[in-house]
């Protein structure tokens, strides 16, 4: 019996509508609706005349923003040394590095957390870099993989010609390996970014009394504000869709520069 690829896409189809579609209607439906059902844009005006909204989502920005360039700064020299590194082995120091991802994220969050106590003693005393150092250690080797991977897959032919008509390392680097390394950068800030931007479970586990957008998101709907924390979080899905489009033609042209290169 043949089944055609119509009747095999069938399972993903139902999943899709199921846990994708039919959740985002309901986003949808609580995030321009009141208590009474009624079509309202009282949830989005709220949001961007609120100033404790508007200071949630500035101070999610500048977490993301700081803890992308901080993975981006330890991640990017990691990679090019493991990348260009003449062991054979490599693979299995790119595994001692993953391997944090294969411990549960609350105990590695807890054993953060007793280290910073040892060496702070009271961790309310500098909330914005406890945030960063935990989300470093949660996202880091999610920098490193994809520039690692775009930097191993680089033809080392171009390299060479450079240095062979002349060209330094710094130059050969600045113009032929940074450049086709753009890829795995964007792919690694937006595998960071976007998630430090709503996980408010580092913050709460490390006694952080600040907000961030998830941490907004999630007191709505504790407080049975449905239509407000709907509203919150498609905002947030909008940027991050903006985000994801802007990355994905930033990737296109760099690819298409590599190509010509």
């Amino acid at each position: 019996m043949k089944f055609s690829r119509k009747t095999l896409g069938i399972p993903y189809a139902l999943f899709l509508v199921l846990f994708v579609v039919l959740p985002l209607l309901v986003l949808f439906f609580y995030a321009f609706t009141n208590g009474q059902g009624q079509f309202t844009l009282r949830n989005l005006t709220g949001f961007f005349t609120d100033p404790n909204a508007l200071g949630t989502l500035l101070y999610s920005f500048a977490i993301a923003a700081v803890t992308t360039i901080v993975c981006l700064a330890l991640a990017y020299p990691t990679a090019y040394i493991l990348a260009m590194s003449p062991l054979k082995n490599k693979s299995v120091i790119v595994m001692i590095f993953v391997m944090p991802m294969w411990i549960n994220f609350s105990l590695r969050i807890t054993a953060m957390k007793e280290i910073l106590t040892f060496l702070e003693g009271n961790l309310s005393m500098y909330p914005f870099l406890n945030s960063v150092l935990g989300m470093t250690y949660d996202f880091l080797p999610f920098m490193i993989l994809p520039i690692y991977t775009t930097i191993s897959r680089l033809d080392g032919a171009l390299r060479e010609a450079a240095m062979d008509l002349g060209s330094d390392e710094k130059r050969t680097f600045l113009t032929i390996t940074l450049p086709l390394s753009v890829p795995g950068i964007i792919s690694g800030v937006s595998m960071v970014f976007l998630p430090a931007m709503t996980n408010y479970v580092v913050l709460d586990m490390l006694n952080n009394s600040t907000y961030i957008m998830g941490s907004l998101i999630g007191s709505c709907f504790a407080a049975y504000n449905w239509h407000a924390g709907s509203m919150i979080a498609l905002i947030l899905l909008g940027l991050i869709c903006l985000f994801t489009l802007l990355s994905g033609s930033g990737e296109d042209e760099n690819n298409r520069g590599g190509a010509l290169l």
